[in-house]
This record gives C-alpha cells, structure tokens and sequence, in this order.
C-alpha cells in the first residue's frame, strides 16, 4: 500500500480534515468546517453602573479613590496579576469565574483579560474646576469611544490637565471607552459643558489661547502656539470642527504634513498636537 504522508504527519491532522470538507461540499455531502460564532454581549449593566474590564483599565480603577466599585469578576489567573491576595478582604463583592462568564456579558471579542468590575461613572467636574492647568483638550462632537479612550491616554501621557466636552453628542464613560484609553480614565478631570462656544469664551477669559486643529488650517500648529496656558480643539471625524467652533476659536491650525496623507485619525492628530504643545510650553517655563 503507498503511503503518500510525510513521517510524523497525524493522520487525521486538521489540514486533511479540511480537505476532506471541502470535497465533501463541492459533492453536496457534509457541510465545511466552521469557526466558533462570536458571542455577542449580553445584558446591560445594572441601572447608574459602568462595566470596565482589562488588566490595566481595572488596575487603574482599583488605585482610584474617587473610583465607587460595586462588584468584580475575575479569574484566577488575572487575580494573580493584579496582585489580589484575598478577594474576601476586598470592600465590595468579587467572584472567581471562568473567562466565558465574563464572556457573556462584555461578548467575546471584548479583550477582558479575564476582569471586569461593575462601578459608578466618575463625576465630570464644572469648567471653574479647571484649577491652574497650562495645558487642556477640548472635543467638538467626538462620539467614537473607540477614538475618545485613545485621546485620553494622550492626554495623560503629555500631561494635559483635563478633557472638555459638551454634555450632549459626546462619548460618554463606558468598558469600550475606558479599555481604549488603558487606565488613563482615572487619571484626568473630565469636565461637561453645556455650550461649547461658551466654553471656549470661558477658556479665553481664564487665559487660555484656544487653537482649533484643521487639516486646511492657514497657520502650522508650532508657528501658533503662544502664551502659557493652551487648549487644543479637535472636531469629529469627517465633518472636523463646527462652523460655529472655527469661528470661536483664537487660531485655526493645521498639523505639518508633507506626505500624500493630508489628514490623520483624531487620536493620532491629539497625540501629535498634546506633543508640540507640551514641547513648547516647557520651552516657555524653563
């Protein structure tokens, strides 16, 4: 008898058993192999809490004594990680599971790493909370959590003081959101306002020189940074910033680009221009 398989080969390995389905289609026998279906999220949180999950996101919110936790799931291996000893001594309800469980409820193509925590949304704070911050972002309308977790681990990063956005048409505190921004989360003011254009007025009177990034801008951002306090507004993706924002802003600025690429993500733009400006007001103080 030939014997066509390479020594070593199993002989049921998940190549032939491919081959063997697909033979099987084409002769309208056995259906293909198919992978796993995803397994969409399941219920809501309970009514006034937000689920967070990830090693970092939970770390984070674990260290943050504005932080109100309610409950956690956690499998054995994340404890370890998070350097829990005993989830009895912590001060609110914590189970062992198994990942599918968390599974159930984040769906599970959510990166969960194994925890997630039910909590209190943290309070966003008045603009006359703002303190004496040098360095501000401001977001005209961006909805995307995806965008706005990205934004404000920038924002962390280079040491802006705080994010500004209207109470309505922005992302709001969510798992997608705080996975995004990997902790950041509980490390920035996050401050609601009503009526951005007055916002910005307010900004104007506390000091700040207000620069709206556009990719049509008639300045390059370095050439109009200026003054020690700066706040930095970025528009949605697509429509960009409001007519009525563009108007209200000191400056329209445009982020140097010399490539065939014109425009950038709004987090990469955030990350580029929280950069320059921190650059340069340090330049101003030293």
């Amino acid at each position: 008898m030939s014997n066509d398989r390479k020594p070593g080969t199993p002989k049921d390995s998940h190549y032939a058993r491919l081959r063997r389905s697909h033979r099987d289609q084409k002769a309208g026998g056995a259906p293909p192999l198919r992978s796993r279906q995803p397994m969409p999220p399941g219920e809501a949180a309970p009514d006034g809490l937000v689920r967070l999950y990830g090693l970092h996101t939970v770390r984070a919110a674990l260290d943050n004594p504005r932080r109100r936790i309610k409950k956690m799931l956690v499998t054995r291996n994340a404890q370890e990680r998070l350097g829990i000893a005993d989830l009895a001594g912590l001060p609110f309800e914590a189970q062992m599971v198994e990942p599918r469980e968390i599974d159930r409820l984040t769906g599970s193509e959510a990166v969960h790493q194994g925890v997630l925590v039910e909590a209190e949304p943290l309070e966003a704070k008045p603009l006359d909370a703002l303190g004496d911050a040098k360095l501000v972002l401001v977001l005209d309308q961006v909805t995307d959590p995806h965008n706005v977790g990205a934004i404000l681990r920038s924002a962390v990063a280079f040491g802006a003081g705080a994010l500004i956005a209207t109470a309505r048409h922005s992302a709001h505190e969510s798992g997608v959101l705080a996975k995004s921004a990997s902790g950041a989360l509980e490390h920035i003011d996050q401050i609601e306002v009503r009526n951005l254009a007055d916002a910005l007025g307010q900004l104007h009177a506390a000091g700040f020189h207000t620069i709206g990034l556009d990719s049509e801008g008639p300045q390059e951002l370095e050439k109009s940074l200026t003054g020690g306090r700066i706040a930095l507004v970025l528009g949605a993706e697509g429509k960009g910033l409001r007519q009525k924002t563009r108007e209200t802003v000191m400056t329209l600025a445009r982020l140097d680009m010399p490539g065939a690429i014109r425009s950038l993500n709004v987090s990469n733009a955030a990350a580029v221009s929280l950069y320059a400006a921190n650059a340069f007001l340090k330049r101003a103080s030293g």
